[in-house]
């Protein structure tokens, strides 16, 4: 299992708009190959920041399956117009769960 992290930094006064686009998008990630689980988490101190986090089987299911998907196309229609900066995405692995 491996987790992406996507950092999205929105464009000011956008995120009611942003969020419902993300709503919208939940089905592309509900039928993605591999793709676990998905949820979105907005900056408290910085409320124009996000973080998509989404857990997916192996990083070729995100990297090749979902990004050379029609899916990944219209997640971006959906959400890209309300981008300030291009997305910063990495992804991880668990090393240690304390409780």
């Amino acid at each position: 299992m491996i987790t992406e992290i996507a950092e999205l930094n929105i464009q000011a006064g956008t995120s009611a708009d942003f969020e419902a686009a993300v709503a919208k998008a939940v089905p592309l990630f509900q039928r993605a190959q591999g793709c676990h689980s998905m949820r979105l988490e907005r900056g408290i101190e910085q409320p124009d920041s996000y973080r998509l986090v989404v857990e997916w089987a192996t990083l070729e299911d995100h990297e090749v399956h979902f990004r050379g998907s029609a899916d990944f196309q219209a997640w971006r229609g959906l959400v890209g117009p309300y981008f300030a900066a291009a997305p910063h995405v990495i992804h991880t692995t668990g090393v240690l769960t304390g409780f």
